[in-house]
């Protein structure tokens, strides 16, 4: 039998008081879980933000890589045409075709400029080996490393070299 001589049921050890501690107590641990529970949301929520931004920088660079390819695959034709345009008769120069050429340039170089590629500036400027691959130096007077002479063009698609441009460089003051 229980001490409680109302009923058969077990008594609580103190009574109503006992039972208010009891619920404070159950309270507490579930204000724990939910404090658990919602730390462990916030970093499921931060992992997938870090998973989509890794993504997104990964599809990024996976496009700009491509483009470089493509781009890297048109320069030998576009370098061709403007050797043809430079090595084209005089008497030819006001032909049709030789504009037609031209135009065909014109435009590749639109379509590079409109995906990005900057043509990479060379004489005159300081010789930088991260845009520039000499062929050839000059020796002259000063100590200043300067591009004499473009061999051949450079490009560049945002912070990536897609080519070096050849040059020919000449010290100076």
């Amino acid at each position: 039998m229980s001490d409680n001589p109302v009923n058969d049921k077990p008594a609580k050890k103190h009574g109503v008081t006992g039972r208010i501690k009891d619920a404070i107590e159950e309270r507490k641990k579930l204000e724990a879980k939910i404090d658990e529970l919602t730390e462990a949301l916030q970093r499921e929520r931060a992992d997938t933000t870090n998973i989509r931004r890794r993504h997104d920088e990964q599809m990024a660079g996976l496009r700009s890589a491509a483009k470089a390819g493509v781009v890297r695959d048109l320069l030998p034709a576009i370098d061709n045409l403007e050797r043809a345009l430079k090595h084209a008769p005089k008497e030819l120069a006001d032909s049709d075709y030789v504009k037609g050429v031209q135009g065909v340039v014109k435009q590749f170089e639109k379509t590079l400029a409109d995906i990005g590629v900057k043509k990479i500036a060379t004489v005159g400027e300081e010789f930088d080996p991260k845009l520039h691959e000499a062929i050839s130096l000059e020796d002259g007077e000063g100590s200043r490393e300067v591009v004499a002479e473009e061999l051949q063009a450079g490009y560049t698609l945002g912070d990536e070299v897609v080519r070096h441009a050849m040059v020919k460089v000449k010290t100076q003051k």
